[in-house]
This record gives structure tokens, C-alpha cells and sequence, in this order.
């Protein structure tokens, strides 16, 4: 029987499909990195990818403390 080589997502790890900001493509597992408010607008989103988020150290708005 084969070996399963994928790891299970964690408990509290939420992830999407969507477009990261940093690398400009769409990818598996984007996090919200930054919410950019505005006073007279719909403001802006800031979503990274896993490898974006390693690379950049980015921290999901999610775990900020």
C-alpha cells in the first residue's frame, strides 16, 4: 500500500484560493496579510501565499498579536 507523503493541514490554519499581492499570481493556501483602511473608499486587502509568506516573513493578520 503507498505511504501517504502529504501532511494534514493544521487545526487553526485557514486557508483559501486566491490572489497574493506579493508574487502577483493566484495560489493555494493565500492568508490575509494586511486590511488597508480608507476614510471615503472600500479600502484594500493585502492577501500572501505560503512560500510568499516564508520568503517575506510575513505574519497573517490572524496571528498578530
Amino acid at each position: 500500500m503507498p505511504e501517504n507523503t502529504q501532511t494534514a493541514p493544521a487545526a487553526n490554519s485557514p486557508t483559501g484560493y486566491g490572489w497574493c499581492a506579493w508574487h502577483q499570481n493566484y495560489a493555494r493556501g493565500v492568508r490575509l496579510i494586511s486590511a488597508i483602511e480608507q476614510g471615503s473608499g472600500s479600502g484594500q486587502c493585502l492577501f500572501a501565499c505560503r512560500s510568499c509568506r516564508d520568503i517575506y516573513d510575513l505574519v497573517p493578520l490572524a496571528d498578530q498579536p
